[in-house]
């Protein structure tokens, strides 16, 4: 009763079954790349601002100058100190150490001495040491963490936070400047 011709061949319930796990099976592999994807650029901007600091620290020790850097909820910028004015100012003429910004829907959360700092979405006005009028409105300025000409750095706890994907990466600092990558689940 078996023919020969019958065995041979697939049937199309079984190539339609095999189609679907194939398209199955590449929808997970495409969905998984772009998760990772999107990892991927959040580290590479926890790792350019880590540089960013070293490099920011090494050029205090060498040129004997206090630096200065402000977070903002989705970027932040170095400025440094000016004893002669007494102020902090913006960074003039460095584009290494110029202002960034992080990606879409990523944004920084700042801890300090286990305290929760609440960031602007904008840069904050520096003071303007002629005005009078300003220096009764506002507060004086000051950045969130200080790099000093030692080489010693205010010790932070910055989570670079990716809501859209609740993904997260934590940068801690200590105070003698040394930033390490730390597991979320260990905090």
């Amino acid at each position: 009763m078996n023919s020969p011709r019958l065995s041979r061949a697939f049937t199309l319930i079984e190539i339609l079954v095999v189609v679907s796990i194939i398209g199955i099976v590449l929808s997970i592999a495409v969905l998984s790349l772009g998760v990772l994807g999107d990892d991927r650029e959040l580290r590479e901007e926890a790792r350019r601002l880590a540089a960013l600091v070293q490099v920011a620290q090494d050029e205090a020790v060498m040129q004997g100058r206090d630096f200065g850097i402000e977070f903002m909820s989705n970027g932040f910028r170095f400025v440094e100190y000016d004893p002669f004015l007494n102020a902090w100012g913006e960074l003039i003429g460095d584009d290494t150490l110029r202002m960034r910004s992080l990606p879409e829907e990523a944004e920084f959360d700042l801890w300090i001495e286990g305290q929760r700092v609440l960031l602007d979405a904008q840069p904050a006005a520096f003071d303007d040491p002629e005005d009078e009028e300003q220096q009764l409105q506002v507060e004086n300025y000051a950045p969130h963490i200080l790099v000093f000409s030692s080489g010693d750095m205010t010790p932070f706890e910055l989570h670079l936070l990716r809501s859209d994907l609740g993904q997260a990466i934590v940068l801690e600092s200590n105070l003698l400047g040394d930033i390490k990558f730390v597991d979320p689940e260990d905090l």
